[in-house]
Parts: structure tokens; sequence; C-alpha cells
């Protein structure tokens, strides 16, 4: 069967895994904090797992490959979908309307006279034949049916008892119709019983997987900057997450000073048995980020009287926002992206999206590193670079760096680095992050609390810079080092 094919493929990869590792079943379930019956469960395909949290740390305690991390996933996917159609043909079952219910348990509790009964109609005698003397006459009324009528599979009424065997005198005593008539009320009567239990313990807030049976009081709620599109297996057009569009946000001389994450998309951990729904990844997204303070750079309308000395890294929201300040040449963004349950969800890819072109600002431009003070730069993984002058920017990977998918859980975030660079325009821009997990996927836009990143050209544009132990700005390369 399909469920038992594709349990025994997940199975087939983590008992791979396992052996190879050369640890036993004992140490990893230490590990795991799980027991040492379950895991041998899983590993033996008796058991899939509810969540990919425990199969994922179990695959990194085996140092398995990127790649098998990827297929044991897949593979993970497609045993826990068979489990559930097989789960819901099991209640499919149970949730069987009475009447057939009770027909087919009428039908089960028969006893010889019925086989007898079934067979009567081809015992039948033929109508070129003359009737015997206990065949009643053609144009006399039928017997009245003896007791309820019981409604069949097939919809038709069918009386509960049929004529005897044929070698029977042509009366039939109604005693064992009634006594048949009332087994099959009753049996659907039970039926029906069961089938109203299951459907209220379905029902129920905490009927759904294990630890969600708070009824979802304490999921997370969205915030401006990220607006969240979910497509769903059943439908081809996506559709708005509620309560994850974007508001607009307050104007740089009104935004709070204090750095704000760009926000998140709500989430609902998906139940066992029960519809998913929600956005399984949040997103934070940090536009003052600074690479080194030597690359970091801002054009302000200000003149250089006017401009406060450089800040550091992390007063550089409220420095902007006091000085009506726009990213300078290039652009250094931190994504951090995590899933909001224990499933694990795939990041698919970042897209780069413009929403607008301009000539660049004619304005100062003023760099935030001292002068004569070195910068220093660690080696980031997950490090992007994107031409903003481009037709058509993308984000391609750093030497040495990985490019998308790559896969976040709740305890298993992902931090991205992306450096946008321009020298000709002055551009609007914004990210669209494709997510999937299971049989779900959507898009998540990422921005500035509501609008859209702001990177512009400074070819040209007078340059100043802040001398250590000075009073003011002067122009760039006037500094007297000692």
């Amino acid at each position: 069967m399909a469920e038992e094919t594709a349990a025994g493929d997940f199975a087939a990869l983590l008992r791979e895994l396992k052996d190879r590792s050369g640890l036993s079943y004992g140490v990893l379930a230490k590990r795991l904090h799980m027991s040492t019956s379950t895991l041998h469960r899983y590993c033996n395909g008796d058991a899939v797992p509810a969540d990919y949290a425990p199969v994922e740390r179990l695959a990194r305690l085996c140092k398995a490959r990127p790649e098998e991390l990827v297929e044991l996933h897949r593979r993970w996917v497609l045993a826990d979908a068979a489990r559930g159609r097989k789960g819901a043909s099991g209640v499919a079952a149970a949730e069987a309307p009475p009447g057939e219910a009770a027909a087919k348990a009428g039908e089960a509790g028969a006893g010889p006279g019925d086989a007898a009964s079934e067979a009567a109609p081809s015992a039948e005698v033929p109508p070129a034949e003359a009737p015997s003397a206990d065949t009643p006459p053609a144009d006399a009324p039928p017997p009245a049916p003896v007791g309820p009528t019981v409604t069949g599979p097939s919809g038709a009424g069918a009386p509960a008892s049929a004529p005897a065997d044929a070698d029977a005198p042509g009366r039939t005593s109604p005693a064992p119709a009634r006594r048949r008539t009332r087994t099959a009320v009753l049996a659907g009567i039970a039926v029906a019983a069961v089938a109203a239990g299951v459907t209220l313990a379905v029902g129920l807030p905490g009927g759904g997987r294990d630890g969600d049976g708070d009824g979802g009081r304490h999921r997370p709620v969205g915030a401006a900057g990220v607006t969240a599109e979910e497509t769903s297996p059943a439908s081809s057009s996506p559709s708005p997450s509620s309560g994850a569009t974007a508001s607009p946000s307050p104007s740089g001389k009104d935004r709070d000073p204090a750095r704000t994450p760009a926000g998140s998309a709500p989430a609902e951990a998906p139940g066992e048995g029960e519809e998913r729904s929600g956005v399984p990844v949040s997103v934070q997204a940090d536009p003052y980020a600074w690479e080194s303070p030597c690359s970091q750079r801002y054009l302000a309308d200000k003149p250089a009287g006017e401009m406060k000395p450089p800040p550091v890294e992390e007063g550089a929201a409220g420095w902007v926002a006091a000085h009506g300040a726009v990213s300078s040449g290039q652009q250094y963004l931190r994504l951090t992206v995590q899933g909001t349950g224990p499933g694990t969800v795939v990041v698919d890819g970042l897209t780069v999206r413009v929403a607008g072109k301009r000539a660049p600002l004619a304005w100062n431009d003023y760099t935030m590193a001292y002068p004569g003070v070195g910068c220093g730069g660690g080696v980031r993984t997950r490090a992007f670079g994107v031409s903003l002058d481009s037709a058509r920017p993308s984000l391609t990977p750093e030497p040495g760096n990985e490019d998308f998918p790559f896969k976040v859980s709740e305890s298993d975030p992902e931090v991205y680095y992306i450096t946008a660079s321009v020298s000709a325009y002055d551009v609007d821009w914004y990210l669209e992050l494709k997510w999937s997990s299971g049989g779900r996927s959507g898009t998540l836009t990422v921005d500035d609390e509501g609008r859209p990143f702001r990177t512009s050209g400074n070819e040209g544009r007078p340059a100043f810079e802040f001398p250590i132990g000075g009073d003011g700005w002067v122009p760039e390369g006037t500094t007297k080092l000692e």
C-alpha cells in the first residue's frame, strides 16, 4: 500500500543514517531525549514522527549530508501525508450514516433463515406454471409487511425479511422479522452514538496534536513590515493571510528612534488531524545593520554644520530618522528567518523587487568611519549581494557561500546578510521570501516597516568625515593623521 511504502522509505533512510553513525539506539535516544523503543519504532517503520524536528536532530547527530537532509525531509512529508490519509479514512468509516450502518449491522447479524430468504427469489414458480393451492390468486393484494422497513445501502426500501424457503409453507411467521428489525435498529443507534462521540472528540480545542491544547491562545501576533500570501494545495491562487498585512509606517521624523525589527507574520502550529492554517515562518529585517563602520555611509539633505556626530551601529536607526538620511552607495540588510512551530520550513529563495528608480540624490555624503581607525570584518555565512543598477536585480551568493534553498524551524533559525549596492540611481526596493512546508507554500513581502528600502548612489557628491576628538564634520580626506 502507498502508506506502507512511504513509511518504509522514510524508515530505510533513518536506519541507513543510524547504522553509518556507529551509535547505538540507546545513545541516540538519550541525546534526543526520547525512549529507545520510540526511536526503534521510527527506524523500523512501525511509527512516523508527528513532527520533523526530532527527525532532523537525529539526522544531524548522524552527520547527514545536506542532500540527505533534504531527501529525509521529503520522505517524512510523504509518510506523514500518507498517515493523515489513513487516519481520515478511519474517521470517515466511523461517521457513516446511522441508516447505512444499521442495514449493514442487520445483514451481519442475519441467521440461517436470512440465507434461505435471499435464495427464495430464485426459487419462485415461473409465470407459465399453474399456481399451487397455497398460492394466493393473481388479483389478490399482496400481504402487508410485518414491522418497519429498513433502507439498504442503495437507498431502495426492502423489507427486513423475505419469504421463507420455497419448500416451506407459503406463509411466514412475523416473529423472526420483528427480532431482526429490532436488532438492526439497536445496532444503528449504537453506531450513531459512537460517531457522535468521535465528532465531539475531534471538535474539542484539545483534539489536535499533543501540546496544542491551549486552543491557540499562545500564538504569535503579526506586526507591520511583512505581508504574507499563502497558496494551499486546494487552491491555485494565493490568498492573503489574515492579520499579516503591513500597516503604513511613520515618516522618518516620526519613527521611533529605537531599532525595531521589520516584523513577523502570524503563524499557527499545524495540528495532526485538523486543517492547517497560518504562516509557519517569521522574518525580522534590520535595514540599519552595518557590515563595518568603514563601509557604511549615509546621504543627508543637510549641511555638515547641522549634522550630529556619527553614531554606533545600535543608534543608527535613530540617527537616520533624526536627519532623514538614506543609505549611500550600498545598504547592508540582516534578515533573521525562523519557523513558528516545531515543523521544518524550507526557504526556497529571496527575490528582489524594484518599486521605483530615479536619479541619485544630490545630497551630502557622510561616512560613519573615523579617520585613521581600522575596520575589521568577519566572514559571514549566508551572505548575498545584489546590484540595484541592474535592469533585473537578483541575489547571488558571495564567494564561498551556498545558495537557496535552506531550512528553518523554531529551534533552528537562519540569518541572511544582503549587501545591496547602487551607483547610478536612487532605488526603492523590497524582498519577497518564498517558503514551503509539506503541501503548503507562500510568499512573505519583506520591507522597511511597511515601505520599501531606499538606497541611492553617491558618485560626485560632497563627502564628509568626523575626526576623532573633533567638534564637527570636515571634508573627507582632509584630516591630518599623526
